[in-house]
């Protein structure tokens, strides 16, 4: 376990509700508003004693972050590796299911990712090492919660790790492409899967598509070409939640 600063009153909320989660919070002490209080009481109600602070303190833990008025140091797991996705994977007792980012760069669209693969159920979120956004402060504020819910694993080759997951673990590999003629809603998604997402402008990158076993698209009907990734995320992800009962 890695130890790291979120901030976000959501966000710590949702750390509180762990025990043993939070290592320690601050928080603005020139706010006085009912929802600072809130945060403030259930932080008593759990033994975490908030430490009034200047709003600079906040911003030097947490810089170019909407910390709210609120700062907390957790224990948080750390993005995990290949050795990490293969223990996930052997112990699992139902089909994988598994989201795959290939290349997203910004931290919200990374950290609403990861609330709609946590809503979905999705095992395991892998991402490539390389020209990706990590788990930051910004990414875990936006999950709300998710970032410390669902693994996220940096591979360093991410076509070398969709071979393996189809060669060795016999997952069908999904990948969204605007111009598949195949739509999502006409794809199976109820065995072992991996749903590849490509990044923000590019999509997905040629050796990463090249390693799906098929291609599909979401029907747009009106004059915008594609979706925002993570928005596109979440409807690829609940599809194959209603398709896998």
């Amino acid at each position: 376990m890695a130890s790291r600063f979120i901030g976000g009153l959501h966000s710590v909320r949702a750390a509180l509700k762990h025990p043993g989660k939070v290592k320690m919070l601050w928080i603005d002490g020139e706010r006085h508003d009912r929802r600072l209080r809130e945060l403030i009481d259930a932080a008593r109600s759990v033994g975490i004693r908030p430490s009034p602070v200047p709003k600079e303190e906040l911003e030097r833990l947490l810089p170019d972050t909407n910390h709210q008025g609120a700062v907390a140091e957790i224990e948080g797991a750390a993005a995990g590796d290949e050795h990490g996705l293969e223990q996930i994977l052997g112990n699992l007792s139902e089909p994988a299911f598994l989201l795959v980012l290939d290349g997203v760069q910004d931290p919200h669209n990374l950290g609403a990712c990861l609330r709609s693969a946590d809503g979905a159920g999705v095992h395991a979120v892998i991402a490539p090492r390389d020209k990706s956004v990590g788990l930051t402060p910004v990414a875990a504020k936006v999950a709300s919660g998710a970032a410390d819910n669902v693994p996220f694993i940096q591979v360093t080759n991410l076509a070398r790790a969709l071979k393996r997951l189809a060669d060795e673990h016999g997952i069908w590999i999904v990948g969204l492409a605007g111009e598949a003629e195949t739509s999502l809603y006409d794809t199976d998604l109820k065995g072992p899967l991996a749903l590849v997402m490509g990044g923000e402008g590019e999509g997905m990158r040629r050796l990463t598509r090249e390693h799906c076993d098929r291609l599909a698209s979401l029907p747009m009907k009106g004059s915008v070409e594609s979706l925002n990734v993570s928005v596109a995320t979440g409807i690829a992800l609940f599809e194959a939640v209603r398709q896998r009962g």
